[in-house]
């Protein structure tokens, strides 16, 4: 189980392939907003679930690639 609390802004988020996802907005409960500001994410706010982290040190760490969670990620609205 991950611990939430050491998901902080700015961090960045990176795919279980190595590949950068995005970075760290917020965290809204068990959901991450990633930063709009960010060329992965088209300047858009997207939402990926807590459960897909699978580590935290200096970065985020998925426990799905890049391609997948751009697939499965929610727009903020």
């Amino acid at each position: 189980m991950v611990d939430v609390s050491q998901i902080r802004e700015h961090l960045e988020v990176i795919g279980s392939d190595g590949e950068h996802v995005g970075r760290v907005d917020h965290v809204h409960g068990d959901q991450i907003e990633l930063a709009k500001l960010d060329i992965t994410g088209g300047f858009k706010h997207h939402m990926i679930p807590v459960s897909w982290v699978d580590h935290v040190d200096e970065h985020v760490h998925l426990n799905v690639t890049k391609d997948d969670a751009k697939a499965r990620w929610t727009e903020k609205h």
